[in-house]
């Protein structure tokens, strides 16, 4: 009987992100109703035992699970390479998108499904190419450890903060780190492609306000107000315009950008330059400020009754190093009597753009996509990198896509209708095949 030839890593990476995809692993924030990141992790740890691999599942709650195995390198003396990638996604509704966001539909060219972009795409790219090293014996010039974990989107207390408190011993060696969300390209007005590499983050800061007033009739003259407190201080932080604050990872993309368009960079008004950036202006624009977005609000419980307490959620995204500068601002925004507590505290992160791993993602696009350039930016949300740089690793977002100059690829994170175009994953495994070579 003829051999079976080994499957293409360009082909495969199709297929394993639509078998992700169709994995429903929805995280809701609430270990009662997330599901699906066993399986999904069940899926990853066979694709990776099944080339010679030795994966391991890390459970850290019932059903909450992650899946890490280490890639042996010609020198292991030398310090480790994470790469890792997260296997849940937010909720997605079924009936505001044009397929099943569960499907893996392909479609237009597009692999469409909650995830494609967020990230169930570098997820694929990671297993297509370790299972295709593997089979062809090549060897990666150092120790990989291959991380793919739970929770990320809901905070990462379950995934990649439970496997750094709780199994440190999968960083052993660990120098350097490679996720999410960057090495995707942008079109730039004179149409020259860069891709973006995300060496830095904001800060995750989600603050619940509470206000206390004294309890009462609604028909009755009434001067303490729980409800009244609290708007009064959701409202004037939600109207609030943070000033600019540019740190060296924005001031550097602003410089490059400015550098290859000839669009002028007025560092005492940036947001001149960013809003000729198009779609990634959005993106580009909450990285030049502390935010705060209000979310939820939550009072009473009978139209006639003036409650004790009311409380709101606000979205809260820090730059790096300035967490407590913002929550002093908020406590003299909301005013007295809200007490605060903060539901997730995470500060931002940040590391310089240079190094021979810089060096070796410039030189893979270059390869992979002749004439474009690679800059750093800084990612308005965050990631589990900001786990791991608990434990000295310098962490780098770098999943390349080449993406269509017309596709508002910020938009689809979290988006209806994600999608991932076909050609960028089979582009973003030939670039992480050249990148990885050169680590």
């Amino acid at each position: 009987m003829a051999e079976t030839a080994n499957p293409r890593p360009e082909d495969e990476v199709v297929e394993i992100a639509r078998d992700l995809i169709r994995i429903d692993t929805t995280n809701t924030g609430d270990n009662a109703t997330a599901k699906g990141e066993r399986a999904a992790a069940e899926y990853v740890a066979e694709k990776l035992a099944e080339v010679g691999l030795e994966p391991k599942i890390y459970e850290s709650a019932p059903g909450r699970a992650s899946v890490a195995c280490r890639f042996p390198g010609a020198d292991p003396a030398r310090g480790a390479l994470l790469l890792h990638g997260h296997l849940d996604v937010v909720p997605a509704e079924a009936g505001e998108w044009t397929v099943h966001p569960f499907s893996g539909e392909i479609k237009d060219g597009y692999l469409f499904g909650r995830g494609a972009v967020d990230m169930k795409d570098f997820d694929a790219m990671l297993l297509a190419l370790v299972r295709d090293w593997k089979r062809t014996g090549k060897v990666p010039p150092r120790d990989l450890v291959l991380l793919f974990t739970a929770d990320e989107e809901a905070g990462s207390d379950y995934g990649a903060r439970f496997m750094v408190e709780q199994h440190p011993e999968v960083f052993e060696g660990v120098t350097e780190a490679v996720g999410e969300v960057g090495g995707f390209s942008m079109t730039l007005p004179n149409d020259l492609r860069v891709y973006v590499v995300q060496t830095a983050e904001k800060g995750l800061d989600w603050l619940r306000l509470r206000a206390t007033g004294r309890p009462g009739h609604g028909s009755m003259l009434h001067d303490d107000n729980a409800v009244t407190r609290l708007t009064r201080a959701v409202a004037n932080i939600g109207q609030h315009r943070f000033p600019v604050e540019m740190t060296p990872t924005v001031r550097q993309f602003l410089e490059s950008v400015s550098e290859l368009t000839g669009v002028e960079f007025d560092p005492e008004n940036p947001d001149e330059a960013v809003a000729k950036l198009g779609p990634i202006a959005r993106l580009v624009g909450a990285t030049l400020r502390n935010t705060a977005n209000p979310t939820r609000l939550d009072a009473g419980y009978k139209t006639n009754v003036i409650p004790s307490t009311a409380e709101a959620v606000i979205d809260c995204r820090s730059l790096p190093g300035r967490n407590d500068e913002l929550e002093a601002t908020l406590k003299e925004l909301a005013g007295a009597g809200i007490d605060f507590e903060y539901e997730i505290r995470q500060p931002g992160y940040e590391t310089s753009f240079d190094g021979a791993l810089v060096d070796a993602m410039a030189e893979a696009i270059r390869l992979a996509d002749p004439g474009a350039r690679t800059v750093p930016y800084m990612l308005s949300g965050g990631t589990d990198a900001k786990a791991f740089a608990t434990l000295g690793i310098r962490c780098f977002g770098f999943a390349p896509l080449k993406l269509p100059a017309d596709l508002d690829f910020t938009a689809l994170f979290h988006g209806i209708d994600e999608r991932v175009p076909l050609s960028g994953l089979r582009f973003g495994v030939d670039a992480m095949d050249r990148f990885v070579s050169k680590s």
